[in-house]
């Protein structure tokens, strides 16, 4: 009876299933390289796209930041121009009504009384002069009590020591200002305005140092 060998047969197949194995292995290792690549890449687009949307970010923070700066600057300005603006409208403002306050303070100085000095501090008017006697700084403060553009008078000061023997009287008072509360009133006050009567002499003599 003939007898065959499968011996190199099986060891061919052998061989043949261990280099389909490796070649198998070879492409998973490729196939994972590959795809571990392509993970890779992925993420570094990922990553560096990131970057550059922070970048940009980054870059339009600090033109926004800029841009606040100039508006404040803006701002800044624009609070000075206000504040030119105001003060330009008060002076036009003030330039009419101190056309009237002086006009105010002819019509209401009576006979016997003359002013020396005028200071403004605010809204307040220190009117220093000379004056015959008390009672003609009381018809003054009268007349001041009474106008539309002062109120309020207040004496402060009243001696003889004056060198004009006619005005022996020194006196110093402060009165508040106003305004009226419309023109038509400021115009109608300063047309009915007229300057005081000169008071009678006095019988007494002035008092010297005294206060009304």
């Amino acid at each position: 009876m003939a007898r065959i060998n499968l011996l190199p047969w099986r060891a061919e197949r052998r061989k043949l299933r261990q280099k389909e194995f490796l070649g198998m292995l070879g492409l998973a290792a490729a196939l994972a390289l590959l795809i571990s690549f392509l993970i890779v890449m992925y993420f570094s687009g990922q990553l560096e796209g990131q970057q550059n949307r922070n970048n940009y970010l980054s870059e339009q923070i600090v033109l926004v930041d800029q841009q606040i700066l100039e508006i404040e600057e803006l701002d800044k300005k624009k609070a000075n121009l206000l504040a030119r603006k105001q003060v330009i409208e008060q002076l036009q403002a003030s330039r009419s009504e101190m056309v009237h306050l002086f006009d105010e303070l002819v019509r209401t100085i009576p006979e016997g009384v003359r002013l020396s000095s005028i200071k403004q501090s605010g809204q307040t008017l220190t009117l220093e002069g000379l004056a015959q006697s008390n009672a003609r700084v009381s018809s003054y403060m009268r007349n001041l009590d009474e106008s539309a553009w002062m109120s309020n008078p207040d004496l402060t000061v009243i001696e003889a020591k004056g060198e004009d023997k006619g005005l022996p009287n020194q006196f110093s008072l402060n009165v508040t200002l106003k305004g009226p509360t419309s023109p038509e009133e400021a115009a109608a006050n300063a047309a009915d305005a007229a300057p005081e009567a000169p008071a009678a002499p006095e019988a007494a003599a002035p008092v010297a140092g005294g206060a009304l």
